[in-house]
């Protein structure tokens, strides 16, 4: 089991939040300790976790096949933690981390039981390659999925983004951040501080939650 941070309540609940990490960070994460932090305030737990890489001190993320298995095996911690059924969470998060969710909720042949997904800073393409979106997946989502992207994100335009969103089969959603880039940095010009966005992206994807 890779390090993992709960927050929130243990009892009364009806609902929790499983937040992965981008490609190149690890649970502490401003964006999910942000979003965690909202969470609570309004009673809904939430788990941060580390892919193996992480916790192994190495910069290259793992093979697909071990980030997958470490998602779900994530999913079944927080549902061991919290009791809840498993289509009572809600899982999630920023860019590498949040498309894996997607990819174990869309699997073609188990698919991940969940309440709703949340994708903040959707990866909708590797760097610099725009001609070679992640979509495949997209139309076997069939839950709630609030997409949380910045106007100026280089890894998911937001033109893009909407068309890849249609294929989504379940209710989507969506909240953008000002001229946010793929880290939700905003321009100076934009009058937005950094701490001012993460407060701005964790009360968007709390609220929706909670409306789940």
């Amino acid at each position: 089991m890779t390090t993992a941070v709960y927050a929130g309540p243990k009892r009364g609940i009806d609902r929790a939040v499983l937040l992965a990490h981008g490609a190149g960070a690890d649970l502490e994460a401003p964006a999910l300790v942000a979003v965690a932090g909202a969470l609570a305030e309004r009673g809904i737990p939430s788990l941060r976790f580390n892919y193996p890489y992480r916790d192994a001190g190495r910069r290259a993320p793992d093979r697909p096949a071990v980030l997958l298995g470490a998602t779900r095996a994530a999913a079944a911690d927080l549902v061991g933690r919290t009791r809840l059924d498993p289509g009572r969470i809600v899982v999630g998060g920023r860019s590498m981390g949040g498309r894996y969710c997607s990819l174990v909720v869309a699997d073609a042949e188990d698919p991940l039981p969940a309440l709703g997904l949340l994708l903040l800073g959707y990866p909708l393409h590797p760097a610099g390659k725009p001609d070679q979106p992640r979509v495949e997946h997209l139309g076997r989502i069939r839950v709630p999925t609030l997409f949380v992207s910045g106007t100026r994100d280089a890894l998911g335009a937001r033109a893009a983004l909407r068309r890849a969103a249609r294929r989504v089969k379940g209710p989507v959603s969506w909240h953008w951040i000002e001229t946010g880039d793929h880290s939700f940095k905003p321009l100076k010009s934009s009058g937005l501080s950094d701490e001012a966005v993460l407060t701005e992206l964790a009360a968007a994807s709390a609220d929706w939650v909670a409306s789940l």
